[in-house]
């Protein structure tokens, strides 16, 4: 095992092998307070990627409804009780990864799902937990006692993954240009490890062609500058498709490197694992802090306290009104006064969103003319 730095866990941490960061990553970033679990991202990139023999049970891309919600069935409860405790000592990870926990003999500690477990992709939607008062709607907090939420799912590309560590044939590789995570599909043999390994469960086995299969992050678009089909077909402008910078190499005119880096207001989900996963959630403002905290490591009371007074720091609510904004991928952007602009790589300007959008009221009464005589109007809705 080589010794990599983590810096989500604020430690090294072992590793099969020796760490090689790309010098940018694809990263996505899911503002889970947006999301209706309308299901337009599934669609999309099942009848992009997932509509042949053996993939009929695949879905890249899901939404889930947590707590009760999953994807195969117990993908994360399975592996945290496997892990057993969790601890983080301030923003440092004092406890076990996945590759530090794996049996003697094994690379990653991790679990096969049945069959059947890939059968129920929408097992407990919209299920809430907790305890109702007297009546299931608290005026002053809807969300006080019962709640539920959208948890968005792709592969997370990570910098460390697991699915990589696992596979005997080295089928498996982060693209070197931009992090993202394929398999090569020549060399699989099916040995369904990477399956076993991913905790996350993102890779997936493809029962035709007897080899394994995972979201490819959109490539092709990638590399013409625009951003996936998850987050161009996404109604409630809650994603953003970027490259998050290296830790050392922060720039904070970069959408992702002011989110995660700067602001820190989105979080990767369960870093305690070890894998340094490249998908980054705002967390959800009505869900209780300790659930969040073990989905999203510490920094949650600070990301959600951010979120709800997003409307009072314009740099931060211009970056989130850019989300869904143009289809291209944003390079660099700013705020000017009460416009927020996007730039593409050569720093052309791409798109501006006004921070408000502005309000007219037309009045009540309108003159007019009927038949040539003038007339009073008067509109229906102001």
């Amino acid at each position: 095992m080589a010794k990599v730095s983590n810096w989500q866990l604020g430690r090294d941490m072992e590793y099969p092998y020796a760490a090689d960061r790309p010098k940018k990553q694809f990263t996505m970033i899911m503002d889970t307070n947006k999301c209706i679990a309308c299901q337009s991202c599934t669609i999309a990139c099942k009848s992009t990627w997932t509509w042949g023999k053996g993939q009929e049970y695949m879905l890249w891309n899901n939404i889930e409804t947590k707590p009760y919600g999953f994807y195969p069935t117990g993908w994360d409860v399975n592996i945290l009780e496997l892990l057993g405790e969790q601890e983080w000592d301030g923003d440092v990870y004092s406890g076990e990864t996945i590759f530090e926990a794996a049996p003697e003999g094994e690379r990653v500690l991790g679990w096969a799902p049945a069959e059947e477990d890939w059968s129920h992709p929408n097992i407990g939607e919209d299920e809430p937990t907790g305890n109702a008062a007297d009546t299931t709607y608290i005026p002053d907090n809807p969300h006080s006692m019962m709640w539920m939420y959208y948890l968005q799912r792709i592969c997370n590309h990570c910098t460390y993954p697991a699915c990589v560590a696992a596979c005997p044939r080295q089928a498996i590789y982060k693209r070197p240009e931009d992090g993202i995570v394929l398999v090569y599909q020549t060399r699989c043999r099916g040995y369904q490890e990477c399956l076993t390994a991913c905790p996350y469960k993102k890779t997936m086995f493809n029962l035709e062609t007897r080899v394994s299969e995972k979201c490819i992050g959109c490539y092709p678009k990638l590399e013409q500058g625009l951003q996936t089909q998850c987050t161009t077909s996404c109604i409630g402008r809650l994603r953003l498709t970027n490259y998050l910078s290296a830790p050392d190499e922060i720039d904070p005119r970069k959408p992702a490197d002011f989110l995660v880096h700067i602001r820190k207001i989105a979080l990767p989900i369960y870093p305690q694992l070890g894998l340094e996963p490249n998908v980054y959630y705002i967390p959800p403002v009505h869900v209780p802090t300790k659930y969040l905290t073990q989905m999203f490591g510490p920094g949650v009371e600070q990301a959600v306290e951010m979120y709800r007074n997003a409307k009072d720091d314009p740099e931060l609510l211009g970056l989130l009104m850019l989300f869904g904004a143009t289809e291209r991928i944003m390079h660099a952007w700013d705020v000017t006064g009460v416009v927020a602009r996007a730039y593409d790589e050569e720093g052309a300007e791409i798109v501006a969103v006004p921070l408000r959008e502005p309000t007219f009221v037309r009045p009540f009464e309108f003159a007019t003319e009927v038949a040539g005589e003038p007339m009073t109007g008067y509109r229906h809705n102001t």
